[in-house]
């Protein structure tokens, strides 16, 4: 495995059931738990896998961040999601493009835990609303490949060539915003991407 730039290699790989990782997780009695990494890594997949065990809110920051600048939405989120939930309030929270652009409907939170995902989910900006950090190491490479070929599949960015033009674009945001913030060295948890088998999760050792 070869990470992103400024990211140090994990090591003493330990594959655990998903319930063992999701009991570590909630040892503590979480409200937010943050699942960051860098695009592609698997983060989505680990979020849901870990909000269906343990009964959980999944708040996606490409939700939030929607129209709104790169890496610029920490307030948006912080106020918008995390402080309520904090305070135990429901959320049906509309960002303001939400409004600017006509999308329907709203954020919703009801549970008592909010899984949020996202690069920049674990950011240095909202480490007080965040009970639990997970970081989930990839292979830069093998992100960029996944990724792009989900873009495509998808049809978010456009086609094959827009798509790839787009995940340039964003990597030339992504790369120096986590190599400033550096959330893996505050997480609790460092996870190998996403399993192959989806009642297992990979964690990193002390």
């Amino acid at each position: 495995m070869r990470p992103g730039p400024g990211e140090p290699i994990f090591g003493n790989w330990q594959s655990i059931p998903l319930d063992e990782f999701v009991e570590r997780v909630l040892a503590a009695g979480p409200r937010v738990v943050a699942i960051d990494g860098r695009s592609g890594s698997g983060k989505s997949t680990l979020a849901d896998r870990l909000a269906s065990v343990a009964g959980g809110t999944v708040v996606h920051v490409d939700d939030v961040a929607w129209h709104a600048p790169m890496f610029g939405w920490s307030s948006l989120l912080a106020e918008g999601v995390l402080e309520p939930v904090r305070r135990g309030e429901a959320v049906a929270y509309r960002p303001p493009a939400w409004d600017v652009h006509g999308r329907a409907g709203s954020i919703d939170v009801g549970a008592s835990l909010v899984v949020v995902e996202g690069v920049g989910a674990g950011r240095r900006e909202l480490a007080e609303l965040v009970d639990v950090l997970v970081w989930v190491q990839s292979d830069f490479a093998e992100a960029e490949r996944r990724g792009i070929a989900r873009d495509i599949a998808s049809g978010v960015n456009g086609d094959a060539t827009a798509a790839t033009a787009f995940w340039h674009e964003w990597m030339a945001s992504e790369i120096p915003f986590l190599e400033r913030d550096r959330p893996w060295e505050r997480a609790d948890f460092v996870v190998a991407g996403t399993s192959p088998d989806p009642a297992t999760v990979v964690v990193a050792g002390g």
